[in-house]
């Protein structure tokens, strides 16, 4: 679990100097006397042979992860997979998706097609990848704008590149918030914006897992136009319910997965 650990640990320090309202979401639990255990984490890619779940899930494979679940999204054009470490029950879920570029038109696919040609071989390698971040230049607001006419997902990784694009609390390891009402409600009080396409809660005690996420984090990107605020990464939470067995759920849901996908959707604070 250590070299997993020392994966997570790189990529946390990413994401909250990415979005610093994660670190204040962050340290709102801890001042309120919580444990923050982390449920999962996601990365967001494509299915190109260079860059696809199959590279990505390299260094978690070998820091002791295994596949456990496949999911589709048909609208928007997506496929993911789960993985859980093979020893450690209570280590964080890693879940993978990629977008189907051949389901997009032409403009979409030479734009990533491009993004994908000027990665460095260096940083192709899997255990460099997921760390890399936008490594193709500044980028283009129009060709950004372009993108998310098509697809929010990849407008998203044109500008962020590869890095986590979120982290998971797991409302399960908290005793004064062990509820998605009250987690929401605690983020509303103080001033974080909820995601609430399909509503703020996706899921239900029936389905075994339900989940809420905070709208992306606004900040200043600068594109070859100037500078413009655009929506960053963002906090997601999950509370798990054990099945007929006993055991807790441990999947996802699609059509929850789904919803949270919009995290990123571009907004105007």
């Amino acid at each position: 679990m250590k070299k997993a650990q020392l994966i997570f640990d790189r990529l946390w320090m990413d994401y909250i100097t990415r979005n610093p309202e994660v670190k204040k979401i962050y340290d709102l639990f801890i001042s309120k006397g919580e444990q923050v255990v982390n449920d999962h984490i996601a990365f967001r890619t494509f299915d190109d042979i260079r860059v696809n779940i199959d590279v990505f899930s390299k260094p978690f494979i070998d820091a002791g992860y295994v596949y456990k679940g496949e999911y589709y999204f048909t609208e928007k054009h997506l496929y993911a997979r789960h993985y859980e470490h093979k020893k450690f029950i209570s280590a964080p879920r890693v879940f993978i998706s990629e977008l189907k570029l051949k389901e997009f038109g032409k403009n979409l696919q030479e734009t990533i097609d491009s993004i994908i040609d000027s990665i460095p071989v260096n940083l192709l390698q899997p255990n460099e990848l997921i760390f890399s971040g936008n490594t193709w230049g500044t980028p283009s607001f129009e060709k950004y704008s372009q993108l998310r006419r098509e697809s929010e997902y990849a407008a998203w990784v044109y500008i962020h590149g590869y890095r986590a694009n979120h982290f998971t609390i797991s409302v399960n390891a908290l005793k004064k918030y062990d509820t998605l009402q009250k987690v929401n409600q605690l983020l509303k009080d103080n001033g974080f914006l909820l995601n609430d396409s399909a509503g703020e809660i996706k899921g239900t005690p029936e389905q075994l897992l339900e989940q809420s996420s905070t709208k992306s984090g606004i900040i200043t990107v600068s594109f070859q136009e100037g500078n413009f605020q655009v929506p960053s990464c963002y906090y997601e939470f999950a509370k798990r319910y054990p099945d007929k067995d006993g055991k807790l759920y441990s999947g996802f849901i699609a059509k929850s997965a789904d919803k949270i996908f919009e995290s990123t959707d571009y907004y105007e604070k």
